[in-house]
């Protein structure tokens, strides 16, 4: 049964977290989401009917705190938390990688999942259970050349998940990772054209390039991850835990970089 149930989905007014929620919503969950970008929650009411939302950068401990007051006051629980907020990072060689820009992309992609856990927890706990689903990579699967801030943080996610895994599941909280491979949209359309800048290829034989080393010979869209969102969050899914689950039309090798 999802009725009643809430669920947090972070970096949620575009991309997969919005697809994300959109499936949620459809399955009769309550959702709140948030977004650095305030435009993004703004127009929840035209893109995300029935969602409240907060602005928040999850790499600030402060906004975290203000998150989570924001879905106590309007909900007073939470069954649900998806760690979808995550930047890029650099696409550079590991020696021309700047500490700033190595220290932001932890600060998102790996501290940000820990300032929202931590205070996810004791609702979900309240709640008598519930499940943490947390997005990390095909990068988080394989290294990736040029992207070794973006691969630090999604591996560790792994690592996270596991130990949350332990630590949680004897009251019933479930934590998993979903590791997506390149998404089709504006995102991997950035990842792209920087790493065409910095290699002197070309756009169309990047994407080839990439497409190439798929399985399925095709990019996923956000709707495939939020379909396995959805599994784990749901009744079905009430079993499964600890587990990385990939979402890629199987990588067969990551010889350059992805979303």
């Amino acid at each position: 049964m999802t009725q009643n149930k809430v669920a947090l989905i972070t970096a949620g007014a575009s991309g997969i977290g919005l697809a994300i929620a959109r499936r949620f919503l459809a399955e009769g969950l309550k959702v709140h989401v948030c977004d650095v970008f305030a435009n993004g929650i703004k127009a929840l009411p035209e893109t995300l009917p029935g969602a409240t939302g907060s602005v928040a950068d999850v790499a600030d401990i402060d906004q975290v705190a203000a998150l989570f007051d924001d879905v106590e006051r309007v909900y007073g629980r939470l069954d649900v938390l998806v760690n979808n907020a995550g930047i890029a990072g650099p696409v550079s060689r590991f020696e021309d990688i700047s500490p700033q820009d190595w220290n932001r992309t932890i600060e998102v992609d790996l501290n940000g999942v820990f300032y929202v856990t931590r205070l996810a927890i004791p609702l979900l706990r309240r709640a008598g259970g519930g499940s943490i689903i947390n997005l990390s990579s095909t990068a988080g699967l394989f290294g990736c050349p040029m992207r070794a801030p973006y691969v630090a943080s999604k591996w560790a996610l792994i690592g996270v998940t596991k130990t949350l895994a332990m630590e949680l599941g004897p009251e019933q909280i479930r934590v998993n990772a979903i590791c997506p491979g390149s998404v089709n949209g504006p995102r991997i359309e950035g990842v792209i054209e920087r790493t065409a800048a910095s290699s002197g290829q070309q756009i169309e034989d990047i994407r080839t390039s990439w497409t190439e080393q798929i399985s399925m010979r095709r990019f996923v869209e956000a709707e495939d991850i939020a379909a396995m969102a959805w599994f784990l969050a749901s009744p079905e899914g009430r079993y499964v835990s600890g587990q990385s689950l990939a979402v890629d039309g199987h990588t067969e090798s990551l010889s350059s970089p992805l979303d």
